[in-house]
């Protein structure tokens, strides 16, 4: 059994149209989301990204039951850890025991803002240890300090916190990060159904934690539109290796698939009407050991594409009960 989920993407949705969307998703019994966290877009042609918390205030207030994320907000170089503890604890009181804080490494594209230098791989690892203890500690509700290798908090205190602290996914690709998320967080996030992400979170502390993963969806009315609007809207999709993380902004995206052509996405996500590929691409999904999924439409026609998927999709899958929002479950 699997869990379905609705990408809530930041970069291709003005800020309104994500809360109808979720609203939306909701009521066609999607059972939870996950929303980027973006300071760019990825390509100038998605053209938006909204501020991801003021978002999710209003997200709360537009649904009752749908259990929503981070997917995944970075707290260690653009937003010190203390303020993403604050922003996650007010959310938390405003749907509560339905959001959960998904958080990575972050990619250069939005984390250079503000001219702070971009670590290694393994420094933003650690980074990420360290401000994951930080927001923990200051969850307690208690006054806090610390002078820690990366982060300082001097006498800090929140005033508003959840009765329960938001479970902690942690965005893995790759083994390293998987160990990670195995270590310290309460469950994993990934982008592509790879066994090996899910052994590796297992083997450092996962065992029995929820493992979610993102697959990329073109619903469209014939197998070729959906092809074209992949590559008009996602054809970052196609980039390899760490690029995604490395390079600096939207235009040189642009730059790295200038190249890129519809027929080099085939086979990369399921594209047109037909339920199906989609289906299939979920097992592959659960075949690797991820027990939720959540589907990202690229482009527009997010209304007709959540309605395909309560008339089509849903019904033939056996879903079982979303249980995102509880520490350890």
């Amino acid at each position: 059994m699997v869990s379905i989920g609705y990408a809530l993407s930041s970069e291709e949705h003005p800020a309104r149209d994500l809360v109808a969307n979720a609203a939306r998703a909701e009521e066609a019994g999607f059972s939870f989301a996950l929303i980027s966290d973006h300071f760019h877009p990825w390509i100038e042609r998605q053209g938006h990204s909204a501020f991801v918390w003021s978002v999710l205030g209003a997200i709360a207030m537009a649904t009752d039951r749908l259990q929503v994320g981070t997917g995944v907000t970075c707290p260690t170089v653009r937003i010190h850890p203390a303020i993403v503890a604050q922003a996650a604890a007010t959310v938390s009181t405003m749907m509560p025991g339905r959001f959960f804080l998904g958080v990575g490494t972050g990619e250069n594209l939005n984390e250079h803002v503000l001219g702070d230098h971009w670590p290694t791989t393994e420094i933003r690892q650690e980074m990420l240890r360290e401000a994951v203890d930080v927001m923990r500690e200051l969850w307690q509700g208690s006054l806090t300090s610390r002078y820690g290798e990366y982060y300082v908090v001097e006498q800090a205190k929140l005033y508003t916190v959840p009765d329960v602290p938001p479970p902690i996914y942690i965005a893995a690709s790759g083994t390293g990060s998987a160990a990670l998320a195995g270590d310290i967080g309460d469950g994993l996030c990934s982008t592509a159904p790879a066994a090996e992400v899910v052994e590796a979170f297992e083997r450092a502390g996962g065992g029995g934690k929820p493992r979610i993963a993102m697959a990329h969806v073109s619903w469209a009315e014939s197998e070729a539109e959906g092809l074209r609007r992949a590559h008009e809207w996602w054809p970052n999709s196609a980039l390899g290796g760490s690029l995604g993380q490395e390079l600096r902004s939207p235009f040189d995206f642009e730059a790295a698939t200038a190249l890129v052509r519809p027929d080099d996405l085939a086979g990369s996500l399921p594209c047109g009407p037909d339920p199906e590929p989609i289906l299939d691409e979920i097992r592959k999904y659960v075949d690797a050991g991820y027990d939720y999924v959540y589907l990202h439409q690229v482009g527009p026609d997010q209304g007709r594409f959540i309605d395909f998927c309560a008339r089509e999709l849903l019904p033939r899958l056996e879903q079982a009960p979303a249980r995102l929002c509880g520490r350890g479950e």
